[in-house]
């Protein structure tokens, strides 16, 4: 928020990058960081509670844990840090219990993007040029023009100086989508193999290729998404049921899909690829 009211955009130095010395000496302007932090903690805690109340309804035992973004023995799937205390009983369950997570923190996410929106503002000519320069996923360009008609002043995305809550609603997409990925025992793992676990099998060595593909020339995040897949951790558990899905479990799957496709961006941040990595390293920065 401090970037924000005094019109910079956001991670324009490494001061913003590496806070801690920077907020030490500022404790007085702690509270100017809860729009931001609370946005985030609201759309990981629906995604974490979706889950929960998922399993909770379908009588799953499940233990309520975190939210980090690493992959142990305990997870269920990315950034889910619960201990797991019995599998789903049926095909149905898997689905319901995958698509919750990512549904619910949807949600909270579309509402703190609009509020973003409306309370973002044009950056100025003479701003910091910042570090890292984010792109936005598809949702974020489709709201903005569904609420230009009530919101006029909205500025276009690339000219936005966006309002911390947007910030974090861009994170909490960008987590919605990385869960969704059809792989694993992501959220999107969950979902496939509930529909065949040897499509399963083909699409997550799939998944895996496309995430390395693009780890080196699109965003080097999804190198790190890459190794938390190929982790023994993370293959998924074999199942016996073999009971047919209704229709409104299937119906579960396309929304899912479209979510995906809403919120996912191959490049979230622009340059930050492998190839261009390595040869900034090269050439000295």
């Amino acid at each position: 928020m401090f970037d924000f009211q005094n019109g910079q955009p956001p991670l324009t130095s490494t001061v913003d990058l590496i806070p801690f010395a920077w907020a030490w000496h500022h404790l007085r302007l702690v509270t100017e960081g809860l729009p931001f932090s609370l946005t985030l903690f609201a759309i990981f805690g629906a995604h974490r509670l979706g889950h929960y109340f998922a399993r909770r309804l379908l009588g799953t035992s499940y233990a309520l844990g975190g939210a980090v973004p690493a992959a142990t023995s305990y997870t269920e799937d990315f950034g889910n840090f619960g201990r797991r205390r019995s599998r789903p009983n049926s095909r149905a369950e898997t689905i319901a219990i995958g698509a919750a997570g990512p549904v619910a923190g949807f949600v909270v996410a579309v509402a703190a993007t609009c509020y973003g929106l409306t309370h973002s503002a044009s950056i100025d000519a003479h701003a910091n040029v910042s570090l890292l320069r984010i792109s936005a996923p598809a949702l974020i360009g489709i709201l903005r023009s569904t609420m230009l008609a009530s919101y006029p002043d909205i500025p276009p995305v690339l000219q936005m100086l966006p309002h911390p809550v947007l910030v974090a609603a861009w994170s909490g997409l960008l987590l919605t989508a990385l869960t969704l990925i059809p792989a694993g025992r992501l959220d999107g793992g969950h979902i496939l193999y509930a529909l065949s676990p040897r499509l399963h099998r083909i699409i997550s060595a799939c998944s895996i290729g496309a995430v390395l593909y693009l780890g080196t020339v699109e965003w080097i995040g999804w190198l790190f998404l890459a190794l938390v897949l190929v982790q023994p951790s993370t293959k998924y558990f074999r199942s016996r049921d073999r009971t047919p899905l209704s229709v409104e479990w299937l119906v579960v799957v396309p929304l899912c899909l479209a979510i995906f496709l809403l919120t996912v961006s191959t490049q979230p941040i622009t340059g930050m690829s492998l190839t261009r990595v390595l040869l900034r390293i090269h050439r000295g920065f």
